[in-house]
């Protein structure tokens, strides 16, 4: 038996205007969902494998046995991709005396490379997240939009049929109100998923940081990055910058 001040009701009767904001809801629902699913999938995969991979990255025996370990995709693996930035940044220092950044100490340079690497990475990161800060924000008063202009369309129709007993208010109003719980239900996973994926985040990124951390102290104290025969001790770089 259909309910006739149920959902199917309201999508029959309503004009294009509600029809237009109950779609456009189920679009952010959907388009939220999609980024929460994505980003949660994408942070435990780095939790189990990335991270693993990096304290595994200290026990090898050189540099290049650790990187192996780390994988080939820097795009999938940060970690990947903050000890190549370091590697780089160290070997092209210690080749490029005449080079303006040459001036520099190989400290300081080292951990600007570093650093906007892991700034690439919280970029990553935090990608899309602000699709479900809009969704959270806006979804709300979307379905508030929509009840009002429900409720408008009810009350005309009550004035053009010049009945105005409770049953002929409470449908078409209640259905109207409708709306904004749509509003509420789209936006409330959306703001949940936001705040998880942040604390997430700021986890992963905490982690990123203590690597880039102990990756800055081998390259500068001492760690040997080419082989290029002319490579000299990046320690020795460092006292004489």
């Amino acid at each position: 038996m259909n309910n006739p001040y149920g959902i199917a009701n309201l999508w029959q009767q309503g004009d294009s205007v509600t029809r237009t904001v109950a779609l456009v809801l189920l679009v952010m629902s959907v388009l939220s969902w999609y980024v929460m699913i994505v980003k949660a999938l994408g942070l435990i995969r780095l939790q189990r494998q990335a991270t693993a991979a990096a304290d595994e990255f200290w026990h090898s025996k050189s540099m290049e046995e650790g990187m192996q370990k780390l994988g080939s995709d820097r795009n999938a693996n940060p970690f990947r991709a903050l000890a190549e930035d370091g590697v780089n940044a160290a070997r092209h220092h210690a080749m490029s005396r005449d080079d303006l950044h040459g001036a520099l100490n190989v400290s300081e340079w080292v951990t600007s490379c570093l650093r906007r690497s892991v700034e690439n990475a919280t970029g990553l990161l935090q990608g899309k997240l602000q699709i479900l800060a809009s969704v959270g924000s806006t979804a709300p008063f979307v379905g508030l939009f929509g009840t009002v202009w429900g409720i408008y369309h009810a009350l005309v129709g009550i004035g053009v049929s010049g009945q105005a007993s409770i049953d002929r208010v409470a449908g078409p109003v209640g259905e109207a109100l409708i709306m904004t719980a749509f509003g509420l239900v789209v936006a409330i996973p959306a703001v949940l998923g936001y705040n998880a994926l942040v604390r997430s985040n700021k986890t992963m990124l905490s982690r990123l940081s203590n690597f880039a951390h102990d990756l800055h102290a081998y390259l500068v104290t001492g760690g040997r990055v080419g082989q290029p025969e002319n490579v000299v001790s990046l320690r020795a770089r460092g006292e004489s910058a």
